[in-house]
């Protein structure tokens, strides 16, 4: 999932290299948090935060298995 959420967001990006994921485990929530260079914060956030919520509900689908809530943090 963690390579999910760095393939998506290395896409969306001018600075690839700089696209790094983290993965906070919590008792029933999983929290992938998504850092990227400052200027690039708003293309992963897009108008209205569509592309931030796109992105959320993407990883939420690909973690319907599990028993655990799963959500995507925007760092920057």
């Amino acid at each position: 999932m963690e390579e999910l959420v760095g393939v998506i967001a290395k896409a969306l990006v001018d600075h690839p290299e700089d696209v790094a994921v983290r993965t906070v485990e919590k008792d029933h929530l999983i929290v992938y948090e998504l850092s990227v260079h400052p200027d690039d914060v708003g293309k992963v956030i897009g108008k209205q935060g569509r592309i931030a919520k796109a992105l959320r509900t993407v990883v939420t689908s690909a973690a319907v298995k599990n028993d655990k809530r799963v959500t995507v943090d925007i760092l920057s």
